[in-house]
């Protein structure tokens, strides 16, 4: 539905989690007879959870504990980890900085160069406890990095900016060329982000494994505020899921994993977010509340330190639980920040839905909550 914004431009109305909920149908379920597996190309998981790639969310020790639990912790190539022999110190240093030079100093700190020999080091770390390794790189820094990522053994391939096209322009710089690139690789790519039916549509057909959808929608970003630049999540994932719908028919059956990214600070949210066609869920801020976190209770991604443009700050957070009890429970607060799968199995039992697959095909209604 258009609304009119004034004579000279109409504008689609959109929705946020916020603005719907999902509705209980004729019956109900025990909430342990309820799966929430997910398989993603040979990758089979307890939960439809990736850990987003933030050096406050994951570090070898989590990317191997978010494993163990279930789900998929994604390194983050260009972060702390590949660019300094013993990043502790420097993540004490970014805990603890005065929120006043935090941009300033955080540029310093991420000028450091990443060094090869540092992500191998680490993908070799998370490899040797038997976990499935998956990395991340922004676009700009794949064509340099994913040989030495591929060379170091990486399972699930990750190119994750705050959009992605699969057509970039650029006048000044050999772009990389995604359906090229996604095609002589031998490991199954995520690419994103994404926040529109037509470009999720040109993602898919670059043989893109799955689709992340989201853009500046996390709580350490100011995206909106500083390009103007917005995707409300409800509606966004529900584009990109008429997407895989669409390119299912187009290629005759090939499937891919449409992964919210974004706008996911609750158990509610994670909900809602399957229940309108998300295949699973990449967390970011959920899982920065943990108390093993290496953010400490501190919040941050790229955008905090971007050498011309900053669009994100370093956010407090707090700490909830440790990573296992904001997973699974038990939960000590009743906000919905913890036991996130204890809630969505309970959500989707009480609706009565046996699996996400199921789920995706619930009724939801619009009933803004106002009481913030």
């Amino acid at each position: 539905m258009e609304i009119e914004i004034g004579r000279n431009k109409r504008g689609r109305r959109v929705y946020a989690f916020d603005d719907i909920a999902v509705v209980p149908s004729r019956r109900t379920r025990d909430p342990q007879d309820v799966s929430i597996n997910w398989t993603i190309d040979a990758y089979h998981f307890d939960m439809p959870v990736l850990a987003a790639p933030m050096d406050s969310v994951v570090s070898p020790a989590t990317a191997i504990r978010m494993g163990q639990l279930g789900g998929l912790g994604v390194l983050d190539l260009e972060g702390v980890w590949t660019r300094y022999e013993n990043p502790e110190p420097i993540l004490e240093e970014i805990r603890t900085i005065d929120a006043a030079s935090a941009t300033a100093r955080m540029r310093e700190i991420y000028a450091e160069p990443i060094k090869p020999e540092l992500v191998t080091a680490r993908l070799a770390e998370i490899r040797a406890a038997g976990v499935t390794v998956a990395a991340a790189l922004s676009p700009q820094r794949t064509q340099e990095l994913y040989e030495t990522v591929v060379a170091a053994g990486v399972d699930l391939f990750v190119i994750r900016g705050t959009t992605v096209s699969a057509e970039h322009v650029s006048k000044s710089t050999e772009p990389l060329n995604l359906k090229k690139f996604i095609y002589e690789l031998d490991v199954p790519v995520i690419v994103g982000g994404a926040a529109t039916y037509t470009a999720a549509l040109h993602l898919m057909r670059t043989g893109a494994a799955g689709v992340l959808v989201g853009f500046g929608g996390g709580a350490a970003s100011t995206t909106r505020t500083t390009l103007g630049i917005h995707a409300p999540m409800a509606t966004a994932v529900a584009d990109v899921a008429g997407a895989r719908r669409d390119y299912m028919d187009e290629s005759g059956g090939r499937y891919v994993h449409v992964i919210a990214d974004g706008g996911l600070g609750t158990s509610g949210d994670i909900v809602k977010a399957i229940s309108v066609g998300a295949d699973a869920v990449m967390l970011g801020t959920a899982l920065a509340r943990a108390t093993d976190a290496p953010g400490g209770g501190y919040h941050w991604g790229s955008e905090a330190h971007h050498t011309q443009l900053p669009r994100g700050n370093r956010v407090h957070v707090g700490q909830v639980a440790p990573l296992e009890e904001i997973l699974n429970g038990p939960s000590p607060v009743a906000d919905g920040t913890a036991n996130l799968m204890g809630a969505l199995r309970r959500s989707m039992a009480t609706t009565g839905y046996s699996d996400l697959k199921e789920f995706q095909r619930i009724d939801v209604v619009v009933a803004p909550y106002l009481a913030h």
